[in-house]
């Protein structure tokens, strides 16, 4: 059999074509799997933020408790938080939840969905569960903390990603084609300023309420009870912010065809943690005139946070102005839960809560038409301060409302009934010897005193 020209020039046009087409996709899901594990690296990153930020006869208990997220996440994501998030299809299509298969990824998971979405999930729901951590250490149980870690990669933060980024969820700007989203935009939200970090942060500032505050943190003796290690806070800050380059540029969830959306998010979000740590160094100088290294850090990463929902539509000059703002919003968070007597051990709240809920509403402001047509492909939404349309500022607020209410309702009843049941906490011996020599077997530093006194 011999093919003319024209069959020839088809079938040269057919494998060029699939060669394409394989390595475009062999390149998106390298870029995911990558961008996965730099977000999964954000879990050192916490480890050692809450490990410096406490007393040194609490670090092993902490470290635990930021393996353990890692290990209950990742198993109770597979087990039932995919399924709650993406699991539905066309047919049985729920604005509230999902579920309907990929329980433990099977049900036709791996013929519809590739592996790599999931690792890329499950990456930003650890990031989730892990924010709590810091904010109940040095008296929160660990059987507690498992429990916890479980409802929330399982359960509760999964319906939240449902509701955004799922194709069937009430507030999703991700519509099948033919369907249109709330108010012809839905919900900005393209890293997870309310997904993930309002979240985590709600979860947070509920626990530490509940449990109680450290003894000796507040009363007529009170005093703030400072951490152990300045440079493992510094180290974790780092190791976060190396983080937030997958967590922010990797929500492309492509990088062929996405590669000029992808760039821009690594500037806008490294220019919200800069305005973000200067301004709250400044900040705290005015209000202690003393140059803070910890509320630096933290700074830094309130302006990572800030900038987490809007990094994809925004210009460079508004990522400074939602860094800064952010800031602002961290210490307005974190003076309010001292005024309160909610002992957040590492201002994980105020970080993440409060700066996140500052974060979900600047898209409205600050989304540049262009930016939205490249980033989400809607030209006829953008923010406040291009257009004087409100329908974009109207979806952030309810989100903002409804993803509070939602971790309120759920994590609210969870946390009190273990406190009723006297699991919550440990014993009051146990806290002011320190977790560590009870519970896990002598200091994380065991015989460094003595090495440095031979030293000496």
């Amino acid at each position: 059999m011999v093919l003319s020209d024209d069959e020839l020039a088809q079938i040269t046009a057919l494998i060029s074509n699939s060669g394409d087409d394989a390595v475009a996709s062999g390149a998106d899901v390298h870029w995911l799997l990558y961008c996965g594990v730099l977000v999964f690296l954000m879990q050192a990153g916490f480890a050692m933020l809450c490990a410096g930020s406490i007393r040194a006869k609490n670090a092993q208990n902490i470290l635990l408790k930021n393996l353990m997220d890692a290990c209950v996440g990742a198993l109770w994501f597979w087990a039932t938080g995919y399924a709650f998030a993406y699991g539905s299809d066309s047919s049985s299509s729920n604005w509230f939840i999902g579920g309907n298969k990929y329980f433990f990824l099977a049900n036709g998971y791996e013929g519809a969905n590739g592996f790599h979405d999931w690792f890329f999930q499950f990456a930003f729901a650890a990031t989730a569960a892990t924010i709590v951590s810091g904010a109940v250490a040095e008296r929160c149980s660990m059987g507690a903390y498992a429990g916890y870690s479980a409802v929330l990669t399982g359960f509760v933060y999964p319906v939240v990603v449902h509701w955004i980024w799922s194709s069937d969820g009430f507030l999703t700007a991700f519509t099948p084609e033919g369907k249109t989203p709330w108010l012809k935009v839905g919900v900005v939200d393209f890293a997870g300023c309310g997904v993930v970090h309002m979240v985590g942060g709600a979860a947070a500032g509920i626990g530490a309420a509940i449990l109680g505050p450290r003894i000796g943190r507040f009363g007529p003796n009170g005093r703030p009870i400072n951490g152990h290690s300045m440079p493992l806070v510094v180290l974790g800050t780092f190791l976060l912010w190396v983080g937030w380059y997958g967590f922010n540029p990797g929500s492309t969830l492509c990088i062929v065809g996405c590669d000029a959306v992808a760039a821009k998010v690594a500037v806008t979000t490294t220019l919200a943690a800069a305005a973000g740590g200067l301004t709250n160094l400044f900040l705290h100088y005015q209000l202690s005139h003393v140059y803070d290294v910890a509320e630096m850090c933290n700074g830094v990463l309130a302006g990572l946070v800030s900038i987490t929902s809007a990094c994809a539509v925004v210009e460079p000059w508004a990522a400074v102005v939602i860094g800064l703002i952010g800031a602002f919003v961290y210490t307005g968070g974190s003076l309010l839960l001292v005024k309160l007597e909610i002992d957040d051990a590492v201002n994980a709240a105020p970080v993440h809560y409060f700066a996140g809920a500052w974060g979900l509403l600047a898209p409205a402001l600050f989304a540049r038409p262009y930016n939205m047509r490249a980033a989400y492909g809607n030209a006829d939404r953008a923010g406040l301060f291009y257009t004087g349309d409100g329908s974009m500022l109207a979806c952030q607020v309810v989100a903002l409302l409804v993803v509070t209410a939602w971790v309120a309702a759920t994590m609210t009843p969870f946390f009190y009934v273990m406190k009723v049941l006297g699991i919550f906490r440990v014993p009051q011996a146990v806290e002011e010897l320190g977790l560590d020599d009870l519970k896990h077997g002598g200091s994380a530093y065991e015989g460094l005193a003595d090495k440095l006194a031979a030293k000496a």
